[in-house]
């Protein structure tokens, strides 16, 4: 089922939560909705769940209209952060309740719960009780529990959020796996660019009630449209320029760590002055004949897949340099070279106000 909002602004009080907001969801996609708290992620999951009404603009299952459909009327399934289980009923009973609610013959009911058990990998922990499971297994029959009734459209409020490292990327492949066996439309909404970068068809990153940026999750992360998105998405190194010169081939800027060249941006003309960013693992431990500079190394940070480094150059600026799988060890206090491709590049337009 597609999944549309048309200029929907939701209000409390005075102040917007969204504004005017406009997007759609595929069927069948897995979608996120990304953004810092307060951002209105969590409300636009609770105009499409029915919990609130909008105030402007319209929310649309595939070409309908559902601003005042009840809740118990849309067929959709939410998963909360908190779980949300019954401490008193067993598994099974936590599973099917939603189907008893709905007056579910006992038959039918059974083997949906059963089914759904046997979809998240929980059908062997039927009959205990919630506080006889781990976070994670929890976390299934949250899962579960919203899957059985059928749902159109699946609502995920940050489920991972409460787990631990290894848990979170566990059930990131399990909803994965369910997303990819079901088909189901599920909209996903996180704080964690990682699960969001992960998993998603595609991402609306959010700020302040508004889309900051659509796209899919490579598109966005390579080629963020605002040093909001960059910084949310991931670590970026700023550093401030001024454009030297506007090519067909290449954009060329000068920068306190001098002269740094990149993919040709027909609207930045010289003088133009801007943010040149690139990510700590686009940052390379060598000299180049271009976008290339000397920094000394202040720390590092062994995490065994990866190393971090902090770096300080002569002029006093600090970067952030990331290395996958490093074979060597490099003394504090070292003066290296640092490069980067003009490919991995970022470039925003820095206004008076920065």
């Amino acid at each position: 089922m597609k999944i549309t909002l048309r200029n929907v602004t939701k209000r409390f009080g005075d102040y917007p939560v969204l504004n005017n907001v406009s997007l759609e969801v595929g069927d069948q996609e897995l979608f996120f909705l990304l953004g810092p708290s307060g951002c209105g992620k969590t409300t636009i999951l609770r105009l499409i769940a029915g919990f609130y009404e909008p105030d402007e603009g319209d929310v649309l299952f595939d070409n309908d209209v559902v601003n005042f459909l009840p809740p118990n009327e849309r067929r959709t399934g939410m998963v909360f952060q908190n779980y949300a289980l019954w401490p008193h009923l067993s598994v099974f009973d936590n599973v099917g309740y939603g189907l008893d609610v709905r007056k579910t013959d006992k038959y039918e009911r059974d083997r949906r719960v059963g089914e759904a058990l046997q979809l998240v990998r929980m059908d062997r922990f039927a009959n205990r009780a919630p506080n006889e499971l781990s976070g994670g297994q929890q976390q299934r029959v949250a899962l579960a529990r919203a899957l059985v009734i059928k749902p159109r459209v699946l609502l995920l409020d940050e489920p991972l959020s409460n787990l631990d490292a290894r848990l979170r990327i566990e059930m990131r492949d399990e909803i994965r796996r369910i997303h990819s066996e079901k088909k189901i439309t599920t909209i996903y909404v996180t704080h964690d660019q990682r699960e969001s970068l992960s998993l998603a068809n595609r991402i609306a990153v959010m700020n302040e009630g508004r889309i900051a940026q659509l796209g899919d999750p490579r598109g966005i992360y390579r080629n963020p449209n605002s040093r909001f998105v960059a910084d949310f998405i991931g670590e970026t190194n700023w550093l401030e320029g001024i454009v030297d010169s506007s090519q067909d081939r290449e954009l060329t800027i000068r920068t306190p760590l001098g002269h740094f060249s990149t993919l040709p941006q027909p609207a930045l003309k010289a003088g133009v002055p801007v943010w040149i960013g690139f990510r700590p693992e686009s940052l390379r431990c060598e000299s180049a004949s271009v976008n290339s500079f000397q920094a000394r190394l202040e720390q590092s940070n062994y995490m065994g897949e990866s190393e971090e480094y902090l770096l300080k150059t002569d002029d006093g600026t600090s970067l952030k340099a990331l290395q996958q799988n490093p074979d060597r060890t490099i003394p504090i206090g070292s003066t290296l070279g640092w490069s980067v491709k003009a490919a991995d590049i970022l470039v925003q337009p820095r206004t008076p106000k920065g």
